[in-house]
């Protein structure tokens, strides 16, 4: 699971700049109001809504925001309809890749990531194709430094999770989906904080890439994340670290 641990890494730090924070705004905006539309506008009982805005608040966004969002999911306001629409698809080295948008306009967002895809080599497939390959988890980093790998093995076992792996600087915490709210609650109950917890699709094996491919599905990953309409982005790359870290 190197490739999507690295990958989280690489986009919080680029997350940092004003522009990438402007643009995560409008992503976690649509989600709420999407969350808002299909759940309901109280987060007691929308699990969805309730991970959007902890989200939100993790990038400080302003209250007004989140209440205006969702006040349009829920009708209150009016707003743009968001439907969801997923994408399949390769990138270079054989990867695969699952492409998760909020849109609009949905055949505008397929030509958009087709055409994405086809400047770096890739191409989309065909429903199926590649979401055999992935299962919803809940992944948590927890900074080596904040905890002993001993102690946080068991209150995040205990809390429900299925796996803990060691990494370079980090530790990497599996979770079925549905008990992701349980195991961060655990953390927080012992004042461990976390660098990312969050559910995403985890697959069931990796392909290594290096050279030339390895940069041009870093630089297809990055441009995919940076369209307005795209809320995730999910591959099976295994790509070095020095040579992660080169193209970073």
């Amino acid at each position: 699971m190197s490739g999507h641990s690295k990958w989280a890494k690489i986009k919080h730090k680029k997350a940092a700049t004003d522009a990438k924070v402007g643009a995560a705004f409008s992503k976690i905006i649509r989600e709420i109001t999407a969350a808002a539309k299909d759940g309901g506008g109280n987060t007691e009982t929308n699990v969805r809504l309730r991970a959007a805005m902890q989200r939100a608040k993790g990038i400080n966004m302003p209250a007004t925001n989140i209440e205006n969002a969702i006040k349009k999911g829920t009708g209150e306001l009016p707003g743009v309809v968001y439907e969801t629409a997923i994408f399949e698809g390769y990138a270079p080295g054989g990867v695969a890749i699952m492409v998760e948008t909020l849109t609009d306009n949905k055949n505008r967002t397929t030509a958009e990531v087709r055409n994405i895809l086809a400047k770096k080599n890739g191409s989309l497939a065909g429903a199926g194709s590649t979401a055999w390959m992935f299962s919803k988890k809940g992944f948590i980093t927890v900074e080596k430094t904040k905890a002993k790998e001993d102690d946080l093995m068991g209150i995040v076992l205990d809390a429900g999770a299925d796996d803990l792996r060691t990494e370079s600087d980090a530790y990497e915490i599996y979770c079925d989906s549905t008990v992701l709210e349980a195991v961060k609650a655990a953390l927080q109950k012992h004042n461990i904080p976390t660098q990312t917890a969050e559910t995403t699709m985890i697959p069931s094996s990796t392909v290594k890439v290096l050279g030339d491919d390895a940069k041009q599905v870093l630089s297809l990953m990055e441009m995919l994340e940076e369209h307005e309409d795209v809320q995730s982005v999910y591959a099976n790359f295994d790509i070095p670290d020095d040579v992660m870290e080169s193209i970073s």
